[in-house]
């Protein structure tokens, strides 16, 4: 890991004792790209070969599994009411403890402002934080929770009583993030609904507020919405909390709020694809399978004129709801008819595309010059992270893959509809 990336981790207010190997998290992984340290994960699997275990969980959810040492832990919605967390043995997946938290129903119909969660998606859907002592657990109804590693609650509270209701159309999805002692969410929805769209950082010890901003885009209806988590940047001597939704990308200080440059470039909808930061470049998808943008992060006041470096235009071929993620100068994306791209990062021109899957949901993975691509029917590709296309592996869990992989000690932690799968070195059942 470079030194830079461990400086985020510190940031973050994880141990500097702890391998980068033995460790995921947050949402997307170490650093927030999706790379994942380390070599030697496998290339193929299916439910006999690879697995070193699976374990049921109650209920479901699409939240990613974060990991820290022997420690895993997740978020899960029972009979559509019941929310719950859990803590997962890493090493044989016995579920150490699990707790009831809170009870919430997604509506599956309904007016704006009554959360209409689709079919692939429920109160389960932001990811867990951990800074190896503690765990953050957030749901869509609002709830965030903060819980020690032998499974005592600390604090909770409920974001969306406090600061007021969650109006975004498909419910809120947006996971918590660590900065040194304060865990800051965000939120971005369509004030029609009567909900507000703002930053807010509170004490990681407490839960009482520490500082608060209003982040209004200007967007309104469906393109105010967005289900993104911000990302750090440490740009020379500051570091910067860049947020991307309501068609603004824009950066805060974590300290204080303070707003400090955004970025009016894009004119799309809602906005589900999470921006990916590589060095000082944030690449972020327009909402409802826009172009794809390379735009420097950094500056001052509103930089749309000066900092878009490119723009990747091609027709619906950008993801509606995955990530792009970044490996060997190129930039891979994974749309939701089941094709992959591979983009030239310095100049944003399409170098191949094929397709990999009836549809992608969950965001591709980086390890080793791999590059691990998850279909929604719960097939998987490995390609050489190249500019030519070369399949590596392929695999077959044979159930729906919605939430996006975990890596930890030479493993994937896949969570499927049905569980949660380890998948390492060669194993048979």
């Amino acid at each position: 890991m470079t030194a830079f990336a461990m400086g985020l981790l510190l940031l973050a207010g994880q141990a500097d004792t702890v391998s980068p190997t033995e460790i995921w998290p947050q949402w997307r992984g170490p650093t927030a790209d999706s790379v994942a340290p380390g070599r030697g994960l496998p290339i193929k699997w299916s439910p006999t070969e690879n697995i070193v275990w699976k374990t049921p969980l109650p209920g479901w959810g699409v939240s990613t599994p974060v990991i820290w040492k022997d420690a895993v832990f997740l978020t899960t919605q029972v009979n559509d009411r019941d929310l719950v967390v859990l803590r997962i043995d890493a090493g044989t997946g016995k579920i150490v403890w699990q707790h009831k938290v809170g009870e919430a129903a997604p509506r599956r119909k309904g007016p704006v402002g009554n959360l209409r969660f689709m079919d692939e998606s429920n109160m389960a859907t932001p990811s867990p934080v951990t800074d190896g002592k503690h765990v953050w657990f957030h749901f869509s109804n609002g709830d965030l929770l903060c819980y020690d590693f032998a499974g005592t609650q600390v604090w909770a509270a409920n974001l969306a009583k406090h600061y007021g209701i969650y109006s975004i159309w498909w419910g809120h999805a947006n996971s918590p993030l660590l900065v040194g002692d304060l865990v800051i969410c965000t939120c971005s929805q369509d004030p029609k609904g009567g909900g507000k769209s703002y930053v807010a950082a509170l004490d990681k010890m407490t839960g009482k507020q520490r500082w608060y901003v209003d982040r209004d885009t200007g967007a309104k209806g469906e393109p105010a919405d967005s289900y993104t988590t911000p990302l750090l940047f440490k740009n020379n001597d500051r570091t910067e909390l860049i947020v991307f939704g309501g068609n603004v990308l824009d950066a805060y200080n974590p300290a204080t709020g303070k707003r400090l440059w955004h970025s009016h470039a894009f004119k799309g909808n809602r906005v589900i694809s999470g921006p990916t930061l590589i060095g000082d470049t944030v690449y972020a998808v327009e909402g409802m399978s826009g172009p794809l943008f390379a735009i420097k992060a950094g500056g001052a006041d509103d930089v749309t004129d000066t900092h878009v470096r490119w723009k990747f235009a091609a027709s619906k071929a950008t993801p509606d709801a995955a990530s792009p993620v970044y490996a060997n100068g190129l930039v891979f994306l994974a749309n939701n008819k089941g094709f992959a791209f591979c983009i030239d990062a310095q100049d944003g021109k399409q170098l191949w595309k094929e397709r990999m899957g009836d549809a992608f949901r969950a965001t591709p993975l980086v390890n080793d010059d791999k590059v691990y691509f998850f279909a929604k029917d719960g097939k998987a590709t490995v390609i050489e992270a190249a500019r030519e296309l070369k399949v590596l592996g392929t695999a077959d869990l044979g159930e729906d893959l919605i939430a996006s992989p975990a890596v930890a000690h030479g493993s994937l932690f896949i969570r499927t509809k049905g569980g949660l799968y380890r998948i390492g070195a060669a194993t048979k059942r």
